[in-house]
C-alpha cells in the first residue's frame, strides 16, 4: 500500500527546507531584511575607545553630518577595551543589516596582532569597510623640562630615557620602539591607557617623551608646554611644517593612525552605497571640513577596498619591522 504524506507532514518538511536555506546565508536576521527600506532606526556607531578622544570624536563628526542624510539618528556607542577589540567584536557579531556600525581605526588591524594572540586578533576580512576617513599623525614630544630640542640630542643623551606610549598594540608603541632599535637609544616604556595620560605625563615630566596623536598633541605644542621632535609620517605634517620626519631624520618608521567605517560582513549592497553616500556627503560639509582643521587631521578618504589594500600592506610592513629588530609589543622580551 502507498503512503502519502500528510499536509503536516509537507508543511514541516517545508520548514526545515526554508529553515537550512536561511541557516547557510550566514546571518538570518541581515539578510531577511528589505534593505530597501534602511535605515529601519537609529544606526549605531560603535567606538572602540573612551569618549573624549580623537576616535571619538570623529565618530561624533561623521555621525553628526550622516544622520541628516539618512534621515535617522546615528547615536555613538562607546565601548572602550582593548584597543577597540572589544567593541569590534561585537559589531561584526551584529546582524549584517547596517543598523550597527563600527568606527575602525587600523592600529587594531595592521599591529595590535603584533601584541596578542590569534585569538584576540581582529581580522579585516571579517568586517566590510565602507569607507576610509582621515590620517592621524603621531608627533614625538618632549618635556620641556628633559632638555630635548631634537631627536639628536635624544640618539645622543648616553642614558637611559623614560617615554610614554598610548598602550600596548598601538601606533604609538610601535612607533617609538623601532625608532628606539633603530637610533640605538636606551629607554623604559610606560604604557598608557590613552594619549592623554601619556601627554599628561609629558606635562608633569614623569617621562621625558611620548608618541602622542598630533590631533591631541597640538594645543600643548602651540601654547609651548611640549617640544616636538619628530612626525612618523611619510611627508613632514602640514599642521607641524617645522618638525622634520623621521624619515628625514634617517629612520625608517612610517607610522600613522588611520580611521574607517565598517559594518558587519555580508551587508547588502544596497545598504553599503547608502552609507557611503551619506557619508560622501558629510566629507563635503563645512562643518566636516573645518573639524579635521581644528584636529589637525589629514582626509583620508578613500574606497573601502583601498583601505583593505593599504592597511594590509601596513600590517606586512610593521611585521617586517618588528621581526628584524626582534621587538615585542607585548613586553616577553
Amino acid at each position: 500500500m502507498k503512503h502519502f504524506p500528510t499536509r503536516r507532514s509537507i508543511l514541516g518538511a517545508a520548514s526545515a527546507v526554508t529553515l537550512l536555506a536561511l541557516t547557510a546565508c550566514g546571518n538570518v536576521a541581515g539578510n531577511t531584511s528589505d534593505s530597501s527600506k534602511y535605515p529601519s532606526g537609529p544606526v549605531n556607531l560603535f567606538v572602540g575607545q573612551a569618549a573624549g578622544g580623537s576616535t571619538d570624536l570623529i565618530a561624533r563628526a561623521l555621525a553628526e553630518g550622516a544622520s541628516k542624510t539618512l534621515g535617522q539618528p546615528m547615536p555613538v556607542v562607546n565601548k572602550p577595551g582593548a584597543n577597540g577589540a572589544l567593541a569590534t567584536k561585537e559589531v561584526a557579531g551584529k546582524p549584517a543589516d547596517g543598523q550597527e556600525l563600527i568606527l575602525l581605526t587600523a592600529s587594531l588591524i595592521t599591529i595590535t596582532p603584533l601584541a596578542v594572540s590569534a585569538d584576540e586578533a581582529v581580522n579585516i576580512d571579517d568586517l566590510d569597510i565602507i569607507a576610509g576617513l582621515s590620517q592621524d599623525d603621531y608627533v614625538l614630544v618632549a618635556s620641556t623640562q628633559s632638555g630635548f630640542k631634537a631627536f639628536k640630542d635624544v640618539a645622543d643623551a648616553g642614558r637611559n630615557v623614560t617615554f610614554g606610549t598610548t598602550g600596548v598594540g598601538t601606533g604609538s608603541q610601535l612607533a617609538q620602539t623601532v625608532l628606539f632599535k633603530q637610533a640605538e637609544v636606551q629607554g623604559t616604556d610606560i604604557p598608557f591607557d590613552s594619549g592623554k595620560p601619556a601627554l599628561t605625563a609629558v606635562l608633569g615630566n614623569q617621562v621625558e617623551l611620548a608618541t602622542i596623536q598630533l590631533g591631541e598633541a597640538m594645543p600643548q605644542i602651540e601654547a609651548g608646554k611640549v617640544t616636538p621632535l619628530l612626525v612618523f609620517s611619510e611627508e613632514r605634517n602640514t599642521f607641524l611644517p617645522d618638525t622634520p620626519t623621521a624619515k628625514e631624520a634617517g629612520y625608517d618608521v612610517p607610522v600613522a593612525q588611520y580611521r574607517a567605517v565598517a559594518a558587519p560582513k555580508g551587508t547588502p549592497q544596497e545598504v553599503k552605497d547608502k552609507l557611503l553616500a551619506s557619508f560622501q556627503e558629510t566629507f563635503k560639509s563645512d562643518a566636516y571640513k573645518e573639524f579635521n582643521k581644528k584636529n589637525s587631521l589629514t582626509p583620508k578618504e578613500i574606497s573601502g577596498e583601498e583601505v583593505v589594500a593599504e592597511w594590509k600592506g601596513y600590517a606586512a610592513k610593521y611585521k617586517e619591522l618588528v621581526e628584524k629588530y626582534d621587538i615585542s609589543l607585548n613586553g616577553s622580551k
